[in-house]
């Protein structure tokens, strides 16, 4: 089992570049990628994605690459041709501003550089393939950082889930007890109830007396309600035990466990058993909230 939570981070240069990453993930519904990579070096984006790709199969993952020279020297630059493109659009914006009576306020250095392409690293080598390669391999051993610490992040989730499906079953075992201390009292009630349907029942269609004894006899039992419950344990505890990703598995048998902990509270008709139907709804929602972090 493996969780989505996890961060790592490593440095690493080739010739005169150095390098610094940040590897992060948060839980989500599926695989989301966001990469902060500088887009001169050919490829590296694509391969990142592929890696990154063929690991994981959940989380909202975002990795930050910050590549510079050694010492600073060349680290950024101004590119001449785009800058001049930038300034003559500002230009040409300003002077239509200027001719529908509008005044723009002053543009600042600062929002200029921001522009795509202003403002980057220089491009002196001409083939970076091999800086590439470098920058890949150094991200292999911080992927396989990243995948430990989401194993030993499982590893701990797995304990965790492991006991609260402990509970539910301990819960369920109770249930099954309080079914049983007041069956005496449940039949009692039952029988009170058929009378009242059988003072009636003179003038009755005996199809719908048969049919609202029958529905008497269904409202107050939970023994389906307390045999799928046994079953969600047993399946969940198979799920634990499972390799590969089983978080949304995990995911939807909670909301089968919460469904069943409901219905056993709105047939419960006594107080001991609703404890226990309330308890059971206490722990299914912990574990819900835990599963969301499983892969």
């Amino acid at each position: 089992m493996r969780s989505m939570t996890a961060f790592a981070s490593g440095r690493g240069s080739f010739g005169d570049h150095e390098w610094a990453w940040d590897l992060r993930s948060v839980n989500a519904r599926g695989l989301d990628l966001r990469l902060r990579v500088p887009d001169w070096v050919a490829g590296l984006e694509t391969a990142l994605r592929k890696r990154l790709g063929e690991a994981l199969q959940r989380g909202s993952v975002t990795v930050g690459l910050r590549l510079g020279r050694e010492g600073g020297g060349g680290g950024l630059a101004v590119d001449p041709a785009q800058l001049d493109a930038v300034l003559d659009a500002l230009q040409a914006v300003e002077e239509r501003a200027l001719a529908r009576g509008m005044t723009l306020a002053p543009s600042r250095a600062a929002d200029i550089l921001s522009q795509r392409g202003v403002l980057e690293a220089p491009r002196e080598d001409a083939d970076t393939a091999p800086l590439a390669r470098a920058i890949l391999r150094d991200f292999d051993t911080v992927l396989a950082d990243f995948l430990a610490m989401r194993d030993r992040e499982g590893a701990a989730l797995h304990d965790v889930l492991s006991a609260q499906v402990d509970r539910i079953a301990a819960l369920t075992a109770e249930a099954t007890q309080a079914v049983e201390a007041r069956r005496d009292a449940a039949a009692e009630s039952f029988r009170a109830a058929l009378a009242r349907v059988a003072e009636g029942a003179v003038t009755a269609d005996p199809d719908r007396v048969a049919q609202e004894i029958a529905m008497l006899a269904v409202k107050g039992d939970v023994t389906e309600e307390l045999d799928r419950l046994g079953a969600h344990v047993a399946a969940a505890r198979d799920l634990l035990a499972a390799e590969g990703g089983v978080g949304r598995k995990l995911d939807f048998l909670t909301q089968e466990f919460n469904r069943e902990a409901n219905t056993l509270c709105s047939k419960s008709q006594n107080t001991e058993l609703t404890r226990i139907g309330l308890d059971l709804k206490a722990v299914i929602d912990q574990l819900r909230e835990q599963v969301q972090n499983v892969e």
